[in-house]
């Protein structure tokens, strides 16, 4: 008997069969045999019997993901895929079964061998995995380009190295937490490898100078989460049951939510669609203007507009085969049918799962602003970093009270800070604690930055929020990067507060500093005042974001880059670029970050829903994907933060450890990680203790702060037409 009934899927796109299906099978079965795959024993074990590849038929989900392919591009894909399952397979037997975490990293370290970005492959195989690997590599890349090779080696790694990952949970037998899960999944997923080889079936490459950009990346992440979720449900059974394995989104949302298997399984299937439904908004809505913005040529639109379509034909297909596979609890999955039968025929079924799935898009954009918040009571935060406060921190706060006034912020129209605000919020507090042993000149540097940074998160929606003016915040986005010179006077002159604090914190900053780091710490900038224009969008249209975007955006508007590049300018050359890189490392600063933007969603939650009409609060997102009220939401961001907070612990007591020891550092180079991870630690416990002292968001200071004539701005005030001023008279004045 299943552990859980099957959720409706939202499937939109009708999967499509491929003719070449038969021929793909034939080919990959004699391709195995010749990679040693079948019936070949490997340390004793015999990882697959000609059964074994029959039954999981491979073929057939090459040929449902991929129905437009080629004979010839069909059988390459198809013997990629039998690769990738089988190396995991042999991984499963050889490393996972009997946790042997040598053995699995020096089994892992030689498989960048053969897949070299530039050159021939010089090593020999000595197993199926290299051997098939070899094989597939030089099959492939020869065809495509240095970036797409660069980027599909990217990926292949990730795949193979991030079987370590749960190598290492199941031996220490450690549950994720959900943010973790959905990161690292990405990974050791494939889909994002898989997304590569959709652009090796069409013939045609993302352009490379888009292809790191937001949409294009929301695009394969929304797509990698989306398989790997949908993989987590069919394959539950034989992974969690069977294999003891500890990856699995049910699982983990089961144990994080203290909920049943049946109502996690319905969970992850939300989530699911939510990310099919992120997907398709970003298509419609992010992608045109992309390609507009950086006058893609007609070849170029045509490729992304194919990748789109081959990423939709991949979710079609791939549900279908897992509907079908021997691999996977799949009872029903084919055959069922909705309780309420309706239209039957070609499209039908596309509609009905449209119609079952629209309550909870509807629930995205109906959202009712400015409504009222009952008193929450602060949350016992785990904070086991002490506090330590420079002493310089009353004069860093007169310094940035008169810095403003040099700014021009207190004269600004309209004013939104005043010196009574600034005084009150008193970001000198928060600097203080980030930097204990600073120098005076260090606090006020950093406490001006904390305080422009305020400023201009409040001043989009306050300035552009109030006339939909997104074209207006696109320009003063372009004009902030002008301000940013690498090299010489900025070619612009600032002409506002938030222009003018730019260029002196640019000036002030970036003096002293090598180019390589002007150019990171340019970088980190732009991606918090581009989020800004992120959040602008999504108030616009009365939003409320995808979880996963949510948490991933909020890093960005939080200036978690900033942050982060501020602390590597004063790590000098002693730590090697690729350790920043590691997944040690990336978990380290994302769940400071995490922990901090937490903080933050749980003090502002009264201010940002009631008084400013915001969407972008983690508390409200968790109501909207939960359908549940405001008290479960708020216990389980708390839990939410209180797990990112342990990971954090076990990054710096374990894992940190394991990296040095792994990458053979230097004494130099582990001092610099060990500081920066107190540095990180210093930096949380002074954003829980800004929160709590500040004047911002306490009632007092929400009473004071908004007039009871206040007007909400345009783009939130609700519905119009006939009948609606009574509702945003009840609105505006709340």
């Amino acid at each position: 008997m299943q552990p859980f009934q099957l959720p409706d899927f939202y499937m939109p796109y009708p999967a499509r069969l491929n003719p070449n299906l038969e021929r793909a099978r034939a080919h990959t079965k004699e391709w195995a045999y010749e990679m040693d795959m079948i019936d070949v024993p490997q340390h004793g074990t015999v990882i697959w019997t000609e059964d074994d590849l029959d039954s999981h038929d491979y073929a057939l989900l090459c040929a449902y993901t991929h129905p437009d392919a080629s004979a010839e591009d069909l059988d390459v894909v198809t013997d990629w895929y039998v690769w990738v399952f089988y190396f995991d397979d042999h991984f499963v037997e050889l490393y996972k079964r009997n946790p042997d975490v040598a053995g699995a990293k020096a089994y892992l370290d030689r498989l960048p061998l053969f897949m070299p970005v530039d050159g021939q492959i010089t090593e020999e195989p000595t197993n199926p995995v290299e051997k098939g690997l070899a094989d597939l590599w030089t099959r492939t890349v020869h065809t495509h380009s240095l970036d797409w090779r660069r980027r599909f080696a990217d990926n292949t790694k990730h795949l193979l190295d991030e079987s370590m990952w749960e190598l290492l949970n199941i031996s220490e037998g450690r549950l994720s937490n959900p943010i973790e899960y959905i990161e690292m999944r990405r990974k050791v997923g494939g889909a994002p490898w898989s997304a590569n080889l959709v652009e090796h079936v069409t013939g045609m490459e993302v352009p490379a100078r888009i292809a790191s950009s937001r949409p294009m990346g929301v695009l394969r992440d929304t797509f990698a989460d989306a398989v790997h979720l949908r993989n987590d449900l069919f394959s539950y059974e034989r992974e969690v049951l069977d294999e003891g394995e500890l990856s699995n989104g049910v699982l983990v949302l089961e144990k994080f939510l203290d909920i049943g298997t049946q109502e996690a399984a319905e969970a992850v299937n939300d989530l699911l669609t939510s990310r099919l439904h992120q997907f398709e908004h970003t298509a419609v809505t992010e992608v045109p203007p992309l390609l507009d913005e950086y006058a893609v040529d007609p070849a170029g639109r045509l490729a992304v507009l194919a990748y789109v379509k081959g990423l939709q034909d991949w979710q079609s297909g791939g549900h279908e085969w897992h509907a079908r596979s021997s691999r996977y609890m799949n009872e029903g999955a084919v055959t069922a049918n909705p309780v309420l039968g309706g239209p039957t025929g070609l499209g039908t079924s596309a509609v009905r799962s449209f119609i079952a799935t629209a309550p909870q898009r509807l629930r995205s954009f109906s959202h009712v602003p400015f409504q009222q918040v009952p008193p929450l009571q602060w949350p016992d935060m785990l904070m086991p970093y002490p506090l330590t406060l420079n002493p310089h921190r009353h004069d860093a706060l007169e310094h940035n009270v008169e810095w403003c006034r040099e700014m021009g912020i207190y004269d600004d129209v309209p004013r939104i800070w005043t010196e009574a605000k600034v005084r009150g919020y008193d970001y000198a507090l928060c600097s203080a604690g980030i930097d204990p042993d600073g120098t005076p000149e260090q606090i006020n540097l950093s406490t001006d930055w904390l305080a422009w940074g305020t400023y201009g998160d409040d001043y989009y929606p306050y300035v552009f929020g109030r006339t939909s003016d997104l074209a207006a915040a696109k320009i003063t986005t372009e004009r902030l990067k002008q301000l940013m010179p690498l090299d010489g006077p900025a070619p612009i002159a600032p002409v506002n507060p938030l222009e003018r604090g730019l260029a002196d914190l640019w000036r002030r900053t970036t003096e002293v500093m090598h180019q390589e780091y002007r150019e990171d710490f340019k970088r980190a900038v732009s991606v918090m005042i581009e989020a800004w224009l992120w959040e602008l969008h999504n108030q616009h249209l009365n939003r409320i974001p995808d979880p996963v975007d949510y948490v991933e955006m909020r890093r960005r508007t939080y200036g978690s880059d900033l942050t982060k590049s501020l602390a590597k300018f004063g790590h000098g050359n002693t730590v090697p670029p690729e350790i920043y890189r590691t997944r040690t490392i990336q978990n380290l600063e994302n769940t400071a970050a995490d922990y901090g933007w937490m903080v933050n969603d749980l003090a502002s939650y009264r201010k940002e829903i009631q008084y400013e009409g915001e969407v972008h609060n983690l508390v409200l997102v968790v109501q909207n994907f939960l359908d549940v009220g405001l008290d479960r939401a708020y216990q389980v961001v708390h839990d939410l933060q209180t797990a990112r907070m342990r990971q954090f612990q076990h990054i710096v007591d374990i894992e940190l450890p394991a990296l040095f020891e792994e990458f053979d550092l230097d004494d130099g180079a582990r001092k610099t990680l060990v500081k920066y991870a107190v540095e990180l630690q210093d930096w949380m416990a002074a954003i829980v203790e800004w929160h709590l002292k500040t004047y911002r968001y306490g009632d007092a200071a929400l009473e004071e702060h908004n007039r009871p004539d206040f007007v909400a701005p345009l783009s939130m005030r609700g519905p119009t037409g006939l009948g609606t001023a009574s509702t945003r008279l009840v609105v505006n004045n709340r």
